[in-house]
């Protein structure tokens, strides 16, 4: 639609109105699981756990594809604006509270998003926001930080953000993630399509490649390391190709240096509740 991919799902009796912004080089269909009904979603594993979360808390959530390999501002989010407005009124959901999710990219989007169309709160994943190039206004939405101190500019830039809207008197609150060990049940466990006996002998290649520490920490950031070249050595993954996204993010989120998260679900979505109202 209007040069777009969407993607959208209505659970029954649904309270709020979910809007997705993914990341760069990223798309709508990573949020939903491969199926006849959406034969080229990816469900990549952080980005369906997500939309699970959203559906078990009665959200219809919307995934808009953007233009380019990144979001933009001009026409684009015009382009969003009219989406939004359109499928909200197609199916009836306009007296419904509106709340989006962006991610990097899609963060920024979202914030700037925010200040024309009304949300009753945010997410704002893995980025700062928009907030050093728009006039905030009193009214715009309760706005939550999702983040990875790892990163310490971008952790900086937030805590300015912060402040700038606090002195607005918008609520904002923030989450911080941490890194953690890498496990195979961890891998097996949050792609489905990865049985664990690969996902064990995965995790003995991270460790005799040391791209693991003794703990099973990430040494680097799954794009920084060459765990593929490694894994391709050694016969594994021929027919499961299609998982190399999956499994990386899951090296990425683990490193926590910047990587969407669903283990923060359960605050995000009692943050949206808590300003519904």
């Amino acid at each position: 639609m209007n040069g777009t991919n969407l993607i959208w799902q209505i659970p029954e009796s649904p309270k709020a109105v979910l809007f997705l912004a993914h990341g760069c080089n990223h798309q709508a269909a990573d949020f939903w699981d491969k199926s006849p009904s959406c034969p080229n979603c990816v469900g990549l594993p952080e980005d369906r756990l997500i939309v699970l979360h959203a559906l078990e808390r009665r959200f219809a959530v919307l995934a808009v594809s953007s233009l380019g390999r990144c979001w933009s501002f001009g026409r684009e989010k015009e382009n969003v604006k009219w989406i939004i407005k359109w499928w909200i009124e197609k199916n009836k959901l306009e007296k419904l509270p509106a709340t989006a999710l962006g991610v990097s990219s899609g963060g920024y989007f979202v914030s700037a998003l925010a200040a024309e169309i009304k949300f009753s709160s945010i997410t704002i994943m893995i980025a700062e926001g928009q907030f050093d190039s728009m006039e905030i206004s009193e009214d715009y939405p309760p706005t939550l930080f999702v983040h990875m101190p790892k990163d310490r500019t971008r952790a900086e830039l937030i805590r300015m953000n912060m402040e700038a809207l606090r002195q607005k008197g918008i609520p904002v609150k923030e989450i911080r993630c941490s890194e953690f060990p890498l496990a195979p049940k961890l891998l097996s466990d949050k792609i489905p399509e990865l049985d664990q006996t690969l996902a064990v002998r995965l995790f003995e290649v991270f460790r005799e490649k040391k791209f693991i520490d003794k703990n099973g920490y990430m040494r680097n950031d799954g794009r920084a390391i060459p765990w593929k070249q490694a894994v391709k050595q050694k016969n594994l993954l021929l027919k499961e190709h299609e998982l190399i996204n999956h499994i990386e993010e899951e090296l990425n989120l683990a490193f926590a240096y910047h990587e969407m998260t669903s283990l923060q679900s359960d605050d995000i979505f009692d943050w949206f509740e808590s300003h519904m109202n």
